[in-house]
């Protein structure tokens, strides 16, 4: 996110992880390990599962007015690594 000619990094918007819903925040922790895994070689044969349920969670909280778009697009870059177009 650009502002001023500066670039907002996902550091700076880390405070949009706080005060998530609970079911959001298990499929987060799923995801995060899943990468974990799936970035150190280890053989996980269930990422799909894990980023498949991590999406739908998100969009589910973004629809239902649970969580901001902004959050929401920020969870999506984070931990989905699917870049807003």
């Amino acid at each position: 996110m650009e502002a001023a000619g500066l670039v907002q990094t996902t550091e700076d918007r880390a405070y949009l992880e706080c005060g998530l819903p609970e079911f959001l925040q298990i499929s987060l922790d799923a995801m995060k390990e899943a990468w974990r895994k799936i970035d150190s070689g280890e053989k996980y044969d269930h990422w799909d599962c894990d980023f498949c349920l991590l999406q739908s969670d998100i969009n589910n909280a973004e629809v239902n007015g649970v969580i901001s778009s902004e959050a929401a697009w920020y969870l999506r870059e984070k931990y989905l690594r699917i870049e807003r177009v």
